[in-house]
């Protein structure tokens, strides 16, 4: 079966297709080695197409009507005299057992999440901080649906937002074990001879890669602040940097946000001296008095989060609530840490991954910081939300909170003075 997004001609929102019309598609790439399997398929489909119906349905009409960006709007801008706030979302995983009821059931969970702290905190911009979908648990050749089911609460609302990637947005896909027979595995059917695919390709969930995703971000939402990142680092894709700028225009930058590809899936669980480098002439380039403060955005958490995370409880001068599982830091250090520790620009580092850590703590003379599990996909039962950051201009400062699924507030912390 392929959806394949369509090329656009600009950044203008395009129709959004029903989502049940491809998803059980005669074409599908695979087959059950019985009818009973192919009828139990059958039904699971049609289940996930309700759900699918519950978590997007009403967001279309409210897309299509969507400002769009002016083409010459490089920068965000705080309002004069308001603070500039934001929410991360970390660890969505939509599309995550999509065969099944409780894939599609987890995803609505997540929508009403994400529709809470939008509602309550009224951001100005949201970061999706990598894990938005559970790639390797997707099966069909384009996962855009589930990506953009994902940012479906922040467009319906026009507030405009970026990504970065983790280990699970383009990961191959994996063989659920149900679909194992006696035999072996469930047979593949291979799409007819004039598919636009052929050889292996044909024949397999190809998945969806990092910049097939990224382009399908960018080429249908006006409102996306994500980009593709220098050539020269992929396949590590988001890395970029945004400057928020004053009420009196660009001319005027209050801090700049910089975001990293922490790899996994389709690439290694590092960043790169290549990104590191990058980061450094870059940072150089457009900062280089330091004079403007720096938050810092990845996924995956640098092995300095060990050396910093609580024993026991989270005590002072660490903040949050849960601390239920050690560190899943990257496979090496390869010299982003030194650079970051040693400017004095750099504030603090956000990061996912881990779904049972939310707390932050300072290294050196920066924070490290973890956002809390915001999707009912991927493991654990805790309780979800966002870590919400407010930064002011005069005085700078950069505050920070978690704001629940319940409402509730907690963990309030000041990053910067």
């Amino acid at each position: 079966m392929q959806f394949l997004a369509q090329p656009s001609s600009g950044r203008h929102q395009q129709p959004i297709r029903h989502p049940c019309s491809f998803l059980c598609s005669p074409t599908m790439e695979f087959s059950f080695p019985t009818t009973a399997k192919f009828t139990i398929f059958l039904f699971a489909c049609f289940s996930l197409c309700f759900h699918l119906i519950m978590a997007v349905g009403l967001e279309h009409q409210e897309v299509l009507a969507l400002p769009t960006r002016p083409n010459n709007y490089k920068h965000l801008q705080m309002r004069a005299g308001a603070p500039f706030k934001i929410a991360i979302f970390a660890d969505l995983h939509f599309g995550e057992n999509a065969w099944t009821d409780w894939g599609p059931r987890q995803d609505v969970n997540s929508v009403k999440v994400m529709n809470t702290v939008l509602d309550d905190e009224n951001p100005d911009f949201v970061i999706y901080l990598g894990d938005v979908i559970t790639a390797n648990n997707i099966l069909i050749a384009n996962a855009s649906l589930y990506w953009d089911q994902a940012i479906s609460p922040t467009k319906s609302r026009g507030i405009p937002w970026a990504s970065v990637f983790g280990n699970h947005d383009d990961a191959l896909f994996e063989w659920p074990m149900e679909w194992f027979s006696a035999p072996g595995i469930p047979r593949l059917i291979c799409p007819e001879a004039n598919s636009t695919h052929s050889g292996a390709e044909a024949c397999s969930f190809r998945g969806t890669h990092r910049l097939e995703l990224m382009k399908h971000e960018i080429d249908h939402n006006a409102l996306s602040f994500s980009k593709n990142g220098p050539k020269e680092l992929w396949p590590s894709v988001s890395n970029y940097v945004l400057q928020v700028s004053s009420s009196d225009g660009p001319k005027s930058p209050v801090v700049y946000l910089y975001f990293l590809d922490s790899g996994g899936g389709s690439y290694p669980e590092v960043i790169s001296t290549a990104q590191a480098d990058w980061f450094r002439h870059k940072s150089d380039q457009i900062n280089p008095d330091l004079r403007v403060p720096e938050l810092i955005f990845w996924h995956i958490p640098s092995r300095a989060y060990k050396k910093v995370a609580p024993r026991f409880g989270i005590h002072r001068p660490c903040v949050g609530l849960i601390n239920k599982e050690g560190v899943a830091a990257q496979k090496a250090e390869l010299g982003i840490m030194k650079l970051l520790t040693k400017r004095p620009s750099v504030k603090a580092i956000f990061v996912g991954h881990n779904h049972g850590l939310d707390w932050c703590c300072p290294n050196e003379k920066l924070w490290l910081c973890f956002a809390r599990h915001t999707g009912y996909g991927g493991y654990g039962d805790w309780a979800r939300g966002a870590r919400i950051l407010e930064i002011t201009q005069k005085p700078f400062s950069v505050k920070s909170w978690i704001r629940m699924e319940d409402n509730v507030v907690h963990s309030r912390v000041v990053l910067s003075p």
